[in-house]
């Protein structure tokens, strides 16, 4: 995993996530013993070549991770909708980025719900170190103007 985060870096990626699909199927005494050494092995090996490569590490589920999530070394951790974002933030505090995390089944309610959530998810992530994002992928069916309006809002933020 490590030299595929490499090869990429080496060949243009500004940044990658890293996907932990069953981080959340452990118990935490396990995640500790099972994911989290290898987490971590392959964050230090990739920052051994590309120090500024920003390293974005995502579980879905992870709520009761949160702390351990960062113990990783990553440079972000991402919330997936299931976590309050003050809460997330609180837990994880000021020094680690956060991304995320807005329902994706919003995007299913009026532009003004839309917009309503985004201001709050960034109002509860504070000022800075937050990457604006859905707390998982778009779900099938979701209106292609109202993704549009995601982003539209998105752009106009300003921190």
């Amino acid at each position: 995993m490590a030299r595929y985060i490499q090869y990429q870096a080496d060949n243009g990626a500004q940044a990658v996530q890293i996907f932990d699909s069953w981080a959340t199927e452990l118990s935490p005494v396990d995640f500790e013993e099972f994911s989290l050494p290898y987490l971590k092995q392959i964050v230090d090996t990739v920052k051994k070549t590309h120090p500024e490569l920003p390293l974005i590490l995502y579980a879905s589920g992870s709520g009761g991770l949160l702390e351990r999530l960062a113990l990783t070394g990553v440079d972000v951790v991402s919330l997936d909708w299931t976590v309050d974002m003050a809460d997330g933030r609180r837990r994880l505090g000021p020094n680690i980025t956060v991304q995320g995390n807005v329902d994706p089944g919003v995007l299913f309610g009026s532009k003004e719900i839309i917009t309503d959530r985004i201001h709050d998810t960034v109002r509860k992530a504070g000022r800075g170190k937050h990457i604006l994002n859905l707390g998982h992928g778009i779900v099938v069916g979701t209106p292609e103007e109202n993704v549009a309006h995601f982003f539209e809002v998105a752009k106009g933020i300003r921190y």
